[in-house]
């Protein structure tokens, strides 16, 4: 099982975290693609990802880069397309590019960005996922959809690597395009028989298209809440649940009813590799509460 890293922030706490993620080995570092924090701290800076990824990728050698994941209303496919092959090139083919149908209402409705209802975003994720796919390929492939058509003609340049995410929690659409289109699909921390049933609609949407299943690659993440030292671990939960609002109690039951990988001691190592055994291959710990000195506590818990 790889471990990564997903955080946001400033630059300064972005290209930290880079540098002590390849310090320490990890496979990736992912940032999220929001326009706010959270809907009701609106005072809280949020920052373009994509520019943030583009940063970091001269400035690490052997981290993938990863989107994960850009709402399909924030941009048109082609845009997507130009700023992958751009960060494919920068990155030397480190660069995967994230997309789901969104879900923090407040910054559609607060910056004036299209929100339609889910299941016409969902439609667009497919043609989304289809005009990439084609854009991508190393020949030509028109795409003609309802929403976005790409034209009978060879775009340029072509990637050396850039790859296709899809990643969210729903159980039956979001696996069937993963399926369809992902070179890796995210499935968001769940119990792991769950996971294994997601990853399994994944591969047989895969088998029906005529895709080789061993070309997806699977993986998760969930919040990195986890100590080997009990203290530590109640230090790290009190501030998550001032920062997040809630209640330690709270967050301890969310957590145990999804499946998410926390605890002390072995806890969540022991959870990540039921996961590992559930097929996932990467495992992203999610670590958003700006702050980089408790990185190394949390890792050396889920390494076990």
């Amino acid at each position: 099982m790889e471990l990564a890293i997903q955080t946001r922030g400033s630059w300064d706490v972005v290209l930290e975290t880079a540098n002590w993620a390849e310090r320490r080995g990890l496979a990736a570092i992912a940032l999220p693609d929001h326009y706010l924090v959270r809907g009701d701290e609106l005072e809280r800076p949020a920052y373009d990802h994509l520019i943030h990824l583009a940063a970091l990728a001269p400035l690490t050698t052997d981290l993938e880069l990863v989107s994960l994941v850009s709402p399909v209303t924030f941009r048109h496919p082609a845009v997507l397309y130009k700023t992958a092959v751009t960060l494919d090139e920068i990155s030397g083919g480190r660069f995967t590019i994230g997309v789901g149908v969104g879900w923090l209402d407040e910054e559609f409705e607060l910056f004036g960005i299209d929100y339609p209802e889910r299941h016409v975003r969902y439609e667009m994720l497919e043609e989304c996922l289809a005009y990439l796919t084609a854009a991508l390929a190393p020949e030509a492939r028109p795409f003609k959809g309802f929403h976005y058509q790409l034209g009978d003609f060879d775009p340029q340049p072509h990637p050396s690597n850039a790859r296709l995410l899809v990643g969210g929690g729903g159980p039956y659409k979001t696996p069937r395009l993963a399926g369809l289109y992902a070179n890796e699909f995210n499935i968001y921390a769940c119990p792991p028989s769950e996971y294994t049933e997601r990853a399994d609609r994944a591969r047989t949407a895969a088998i029906e298209a005529g895709r080789d299943t061993a070309a997806i690659f699977l993986s998760s993440a969930g919040p990195g809440l986890a100590a080997t030292k009990e203290a530590d671990y109640q230090h790290l939960l009190l501030r998550y649940a001032e920062r997040t609002k809630s209640s330690p109690e709270r967050i301890t039951t969310v957590y145990e009813a999804k499946g998410l990988p926390h605890g002390s001691g072995s806890k969540a190592a022991e959870m990540v590799a039921a996961l590992g055994e559930a097929g996932c291959q990467r495992y992203y710990m999610q670590m958003f509460l700006g702050d980089t000195q408790d990185l190394d506590i949390v890792l050396d818990a889920y390494r076990g």
